[in-house]
Formats: C-alpha cells, structure tokens, sequence
C-alpha cells in the first residue's frame, strides 16, 4: 500500500476496531531522544480511552525494565523481541528460547569480533553490558551497502541482523518484533486479535510490524520515509509530523474518534 498521511487516509479505514497500540520508541514517541511532555499527555489519554499500550523496542532488558515502571503502558518488549516485561514485574519473560546465558553472550561477542575484522570503525553500543538476547553496536554513518554486508555475514554464522536509527543489532533466528509481539498478545492479551492492534514505527527494525499478513493497521511516524527503500514491509500510513510528534499526531486523531 502507497504511503498516505495520517489525516487523509485514515478514515478510510475501519479504525473502529482499535483495541490495543504496539509501538516503537527511539524515534516514534521520542523526539531527538527524549520524551516530550506531549508525549507523555498523550500516552495518558489513550490510558483514559481504554486503549492499552503495549512499547517494542530495540532498547537493552536492563533499560526497559526500568522504563516500564513509569510510562503508563501495559509493558514493553525489549531486544526486538527478545523479551517481555509486564508493567509492575520485575523479572523479564522470555521469549527466546536461550538455553543458557553465558555461552550464548559468548557466542554473540565472538560474532561481534568477527564483524569488527571487517569492519573496525564498529563501536560497541553503551548499553550493551546490560542486554540478554542480542548484542549491539551504534549505527554510525553506515552506507547501506555496509549494513547489507554486516547482514550477510551474520546470516553466515546463522545469526541474524537488523538496525534502527540508533543501533545496529546481532540478534537470534526468528527473533523479531512481530514475533514476540503476536506471541505476547497469544499469552497476556488473548481478547485482542491481530487486526485490532495498531502497531507503530520508524525504522527497518520496525519492518516486521508493518506486515500487513499480521497486522493489517499500520502507522510509520514521517521520518520513516528515510527508509522507504530498506523496509521490508510498508506502514499502511504515514503521519505528517516526524519522531514523538508524529505519535502525538496519531493520538490527537484517535481523540477525535473515541
């Protein structure tokens, strides 16, 4: 489906069927890395509307685990799927199979190395010590044809690869967004079905939630569009205003229709 803005479109579709968001957040409700206080009125009055809020992020176990406990949303995926944490619980869930932690860190440094030989501009990213299923480096002034490259080779070491506007990840097979989305909504959200999840996103590693087979209602903030030609899958719409504001322009529309 071609991009359209939010404001535009929108109404052609049935948004009525709305019950839960699944968003992103660096560079979705995040605007130039922090949360406004928009941002933050915004997620309380979808709370107020009954519309639950579920984060998925890229973001380390160590930093969501703390995010969970102040934002008013039901919980947060981390790792891009790597792990749940429900809102109020301070023991993650998994859901990767891992068997055991230290080989796997192990395996994944070993990984990391071998990507670093080839490239040695890569730098491990700050908040990698405190993650569990994946291993991080900043994604500084890559070419897309080096991010393609660093893709192959993890698949060759049957790893897989993805990025986002700040991090560059070394994940699990089939360790996704949609993923561990559809199975959290299976295990804690069973009265919500697919096609009443609103999913939210600005980045490559955000493809998978654009995936119409799963979740048909789809919204990309406007800076996604930086990456049109890397997506996998296309949101269904786009807003007008980019990172947090974006959100906050989704909101105010869903406002108007509660």
């Amino acid at each position: 489906m071609a991009f359209s803005s939010i404001n535009s479109a929108i109404a052609a579709h049935c948004w009525k069927t709305l019950r839960l968001i699944a968003t992103d957040m660096d560079g979705t409700l995040t605007r130039q890395g922090k949360f406004s206080r928009d941002l933050l009125q915004g997620l309380e009055t979808l709370q107020a509307a009954d519309i639950p809020v579920l984060i998925v992020t890229g973001r380390s176990a160590g930093w969501v685990s703390g995010l969970v406990n102040y934002l008013p949303v039901q919980g947060a995926i981390a790792e891009n799927g790597g792990l749940y944490y429900p809102a109020n619980q301070e023991q993650p869930i998994f859901l990767s199979t891992i068997a055991d932690i230290t080989p796997h860190r192990q395996q994944l440094a070993d990984t990391y190395q071998r990507l670093k030989s080839e490239f040695p501009q890569l730098h491990e990213s700050a908040d990698n010590r405190f993650r569990i299923t994946d291993w991080t480096f900043d994604n500084r002034n890559l070419s897309v044809a080096q991010l393609e490259h660093l893709n192959a080779l993890c698949i060759s070491m049957d790893w897989e690869f993805t990025y986002s506007s700040v991090q560059c990840h070394i994940k699990p097979r089939s360790q996704d967004k949609a993923t561990g989305l559809i199975q959290v909504l299976r295990d804690y959200f069973p009265q919500y079905q697919p096609e009443q999840v609103l999913t939210v996103g600005d980045s490559p590693n955000d493809a998978s939630l654009f995936n119409p087979q799963l979740f048909p209602l789809s919204v990309g903030v406007a800076n996604v569009l930086e990456y049109s030609d890397e997506l996998d899958y296309q949101p269904a719409y786009v807003t007008v205003a980019t990172e947090g504001d974006g959100f906050c322009e989704l909101v105010e529309y869903l406002n108007q229709l509660m």
